[in-house]
C-alpha cells in the first residue's frame, strides 16, 4: 500500500469521538510509519452522556481486537437488547424495539403479513429478544443458533467517560501522542485554505496533513474555521434541549433502555453497573429548562448529581470533509439520542474515513462521495426518528399535538403510506435500521396495514395457527430458561475500576 504522502494526522478533541478515531487510526497504521496526535484540554468538558449504543459497537470493538469482557468490566457496562417505549402511542401503552427479527418468513413472505391476516396484535410474542427483556434476562446469542428464532443482536450501556479512557489507553499503547492544551489559533494555507497547523495557548505549534475535528457542537475546524454549514431539522425533530442527571444503580438493571414520553419530549433511563443515567430530551418551544429539570427530578429517585443542561440543533453538517479536515461525532452533526445513534455515527464516520483515506493526497471526488454518504445516512436515521413522533395518537399536550400534525419529509410520507396500504417496508440502502426495526415502531404506534400479501393465504389457517403456537412456545420456553441479567453480569463481567 502506497502511503508516502498523508501519514501525519492531528485529532482535535478527545471524548468518545476523539479516542475512537485515535484508536482506529492507530490500528489502521499498525506496522507502518505514521504520526497520530490528539490535542485536548482537560478544562473543556465533553457532553459525556452517550451511554447507550446499538449492536454495531460490537463490530467496532472487535475491529480493534478488544476483548468483550475486559471492555465491559472497564466501562461498567450492562447489556442492551433494545429499547422500551412507554406512553408514546398513548399514555399507558408501551412497545419494544428489539435488536432482533420478529418470527421468520414463511414461503418467502414476511412474518407480519401472517399476523395481519389473522388480525392479531401480539407481534412481540414472536421475538426472543423481547421475551428475554420482559423477564429481565440475558443470554449471549449462539454463534450457530439451532433456529432462526434464536438469532438476535445486543449492544451495551456504558460509562462514556470510562470508554474514552479505555480507548485512550489502547491508542497510547499503540503510539498515539496526546497533547494537553487549548487551541488559540488555526493556521491555513494562503492559497488552498487547507489547515496547516494549530497554535496552542502554551505557544506550541502542532502541524499535520489531515485534521480530524472532534471538537463537539462548536466544530472548531469544520465550522468555525472552514464554514461548512449546518442544516436545521428542528421542523421535523423539534426537541432541541436536554437535561441529564445520574442516579443510584438499579437493584435489577434492565437489559434495555427505557424511553418514556413526557409532556414536551421524552425521558431516558439507562442502567449501568454502578449507576443509572437519566435525562429529559425536550423542545424549548414547549417547555422551559427549569420546568424540564423539575419534571426529571420528580421522576428520578436518589439523584447523585445536579442536573446538567445541553442545547443542540438536530441536523447534519452540510459537509463533513472540507479540504483536509474531516469531522466526526457532534462536530459532524447531531440527531437526538432517541435511538442511540450518536456513537454509531462516530463509528460509521470513521469507516468512511478509512475507506476513503487520502493515502496519496486529497481528491475532490473522494470528498464528494463521503459527503453524499454522510447526508444519505443522516436522512435515513432522521426519517426513522421522525416516525416515532409523527405516528403518535397523543393529543394531551401542545407538543404532541404539534408532532401529530407537523409535515414530514416526502421520503417518510412514502414509507408510511406503503406500509399502511400493504405492509411493505421500504429500505433505501444502506439503512441504519433493518426492516424489523421499522416494523417494531409501525406496529407499536398502532399502524396496521389495510392489506396483507395475498401469498400469505396459501398457508391453511389450521396449519398457520399451529406453527404460530409452536413458535411462541419455543420462544417462551427458551427465554424462561435464561439467566437473569444481573446474575449474568455478576458471573461473567462484573466491573473493575
Amino acid at each position: 500500500m502506497n502511503n508516502n504522502n498523508v501519514n501525519s494526522v492531528v485529532i482535535v478533541g478527545g471524548g468518545t469521538a476523539g479516542w475512537m478515531a485515535a484508536a482506529s487510526l492507530a490500528r489502521y497504521f499498525e506496522g507502518r510509519s505514521a504520526s497520530i496526535t490528539l490535542v485536548e484540554s482537560e478544562t473543556i468538558g465533553t457532553v459525556g452522556v452517550g451511554e447507550a449504543t446499538i449492536p454495531s459497537i460490537r463490530d467496532f470493538n472487535a475491529s480493534l481486537g478488544i476483548d468483550e469482557l475486559e471492555f465491559i468490566r472497564a466501562t461498567g457496562a450492562t447489556f442492551k437488547l433494545g429499547i422500551e417505549f412507554v406512553d408514546w402511542r398513548q399514555p399507558g401503552e408501551h412497545f419494544f424495539h428489539p435488536f432482533a427479527d420478529f418470527g421468520q418468513p414463511v414461503n418467502g413472505v414476511a412474518f407480519h403479513h401472517y399476523l395481519n391476516r389473522l388480525n392479531t396484535d401480539n407481534l412481540e410474542d414472536y421475538c426472543f429478544a423481547i421475551q428475554l427483556a420482559r423477564r429481565g434476562r440475558f443470554a449471549q446469542p449462539h454463534s450457530d443458533p439451532p433456529t432462526p428464532l434464536a438469532a438476535y443482536g445486543y449492544a451495551y450501556h456504558f460509562d462514556a467517560g470510562r470508554y474514552a479512557q479505555f480507548l485512550r489507553d489502547y491508542a497510547e499503547r499503540k503510539g498515539v501522542k496526546r497533547i494537553e492544551g487549548k487551541i488559540a489559533h488555526v493556521t491555513q494555507n494562503a492559497d488552498s485554505g487547507f489547515v496547516e497547523s494549530l497554535q496552542l495557548d502554551s505557544g506550541e505549534t502542532v502541524e499535520g496533513q489531515l485534521f480530524i475535528d472532534c471538537s463537539g457542537f462548536r466544530g472548531l475546524l469544520i465550522e468555525q474555521t472552514l464554514g461548512a454549514g449546518h442544516e436545521d431539522w428542528r421542523r421535523w425533530l423539534p426537541c432541541d434541549s436536554a437535561v441529564a442527571v445520574q442516579a443510584e444503580r438499579m437493584d435489577e438493571p434492565t437489559p434495555y433502555t427505557r424511553c418514556t414520553a413526557l409532556e414536551a419530549g421524552w425521558q431516558w433511563r439507562i442502567p449501568l453497573q454502578t449507576r443509572t443515567g437519566n435525562g429529559y430530551v425536550f423542545s424549548s418551544d414547549f417547555c422551559s429548562a427549569e420546568r424540564a429539570s423539575e419534571a426529571l427530578l420528580e421522576r428520578v429517585p436518589s439523584p447523585l448529581s445536579e442536573p446538567k443542561h445541553f442545547r443542540f440543533i438536530a441536523g447534519p453538517r452540510k459537509s463533513v470533509w472540507e479540504k483536509n479536515c474531516f469531522a466526526l461525532g457532534l462536530a459532524s452533526g447531531f440527531l437526538e439520542p432517541l435511538e442511540s445513534t450518536s456513537i454509531s455515527l462516530i463509528q460509521t464516520g470513521i469507516s468512511k474515513l478509512l475507506s476513503f483515506f487520502p493515502e496519496s493526497g486529497f481528491n475532490q471526488h473522494d470528498r464528494d462521495e463521503v459527503n453524499r454518504q454522510h447526508w444519505h445516512e443522516f436522512e435515513r436515521i432522521r426519517d426513522f426518528l421522525v416516525l416515532h413522533y409523527k405516528a403518535t395518537q397523543r393529543d394531551d399536550t401542545e407538543f404532541w399535538r404539534y408532532c401529530r400534525n407537523m409535515p414530514v419529509p416526502d421520503s417518510l410520507v412514502h414509507k408510511m403510506a406503503l406500509f399502511a396500504h400493504r405492509g411493505h417496508i421500504v429500505q433505501h440502502e444502506p439503512e441504519a435500521f433493518e426492516p424489523d426495526s421499522w416494523l417494531a415502531v409501525y406496529w407499536g404506534m398502532g399502524i396496521r396495514p389495510d392489506h396483507y400479501d395475498p401469498r400469505a393465504d396459501k398457508v391453511p389457517s389450521e396449519v398457520l395457527q399451529k406453527e404460530l403456537e409452536k413458535m411462541r412456545g419455543m420462544i417462551t420456553q427458551a427465554s424462561e430458561q435464561a439467566m437473569s441479567h444481573k446474575d449474568f453480569i455478576a458471573r461473567h463481567c462484573s466491573e473493575k475500576r
